[in-house]
């Protein structure tokens, strides 16, 4: 019953951007793309393929380990929870986040320098999902969205620090491998396709028949007459409006005067 219920393209896509991942991570480690080949390096030409090839990319197996959970994870809620809106919001966050991690400045924030580095992984995709599905939840205001909101702030709220340089909290003896430039990016555009995204795809509110005014069933009437007429004895003393008392009035009246 639990597997009828779950839109078979919230389980497929999770496991095609997986074999993905892994299987680029394969041919990296045979000898394909060695150095920042297939990286967003920002601010140059040569770093634009990166926008699509980065995020199947990682630099070792700590790396691609930790992208792959939650990376399952909010794909299948997103697929799951918008499918009509889901393959447009995986695909615009996809390029929208690596195309704002190259135009961004690499300025080393601590240190003021400018320093160009190489950025792979699919962090700033899993930024962009969570923020999608966490603001997208605020914004449509809908009691099912917004629990899945709130399961995704609980488990992954703890996110909202990696949009931040790792200097900022910690004393590192070497600059921090950590691109927190693709976190913010995919917290960025997860809240803009947020936005622009709250009316589409929007679940219509359900209206059950006898909510309309000039509802009628003739079964229904039907059963209320046999029912009165089997229980009489339920309708002997039936509520009824209080009648006004003219005198109490006139009395008020008279006080008023006095």
């Amino acid at each position: 019953m639990l597997f009828k219920s779950i839109n078979l393209r919230s389980l497929v896509v999770p496991f095609i951007m997986l074999g993905m991942m892994w299987s680029f991570f394969i041919l990296q480690n045979i000898g394909f793309f060695e150095g920042c080949s297939g990286a967003i390096i920002p601010l140059l030409p040569q770093g634009l393929k990166g926008v699509l090839l980065a995020p199947l990319l990682h630099g070792n197996l700590d790396h691609i380990i930790g992208n792959s959970l939650p990376m399952a994870v909010l794909l299948f809620l997103l697929f799951e929870f918008y499918p009509k809106i889901a393959f447009r919001i995986f695909l615009i966050g996809w390029i929208a986040s690596g195309l704002l991690v190259w135009m961004l400045p690499p300025i080393d924030l601590v240190t003021g320098k400018w320093n160009y580095n190489c950025i792979i992984g699919a962090s700033g995709l899993v930024y962009m999902l969570a923020f999608f599905i966490f603001f997208s939840g605020i914004f449509r205001w809908n009691m099912k969205l917004l629990t899945i909101s709130l399961l995704v702030a609980l488990y992954y709220g703890s996110l909202i620090w990696g949009i931040f340089p790792e200097e900022f909290f910690t004393q590192l003896e070497e600059p921090s491998k950590i691109s927190w430039q693709s976190h913010l990016a995919g917290s960025i555009t997860g809240i803009i396709l947020a936005v622009l995204f709250r009316k589409i795809g929007e679940e219509k509110k359900r209206k059950f028949i006898w909510e309309f005014p000039n509802y009628y069933n003739e079964r229904d009437d039907k059963m209320w007459q046999e029912y009165i007429a089997n229980h009489p004895e339920d309708f002997e003393e039936l509520p009824q409006l209080k009648q006004e008392n003219i005198w109490e009035y006139l009395d008020e009246i008279r006080k008023r005067e006095k």
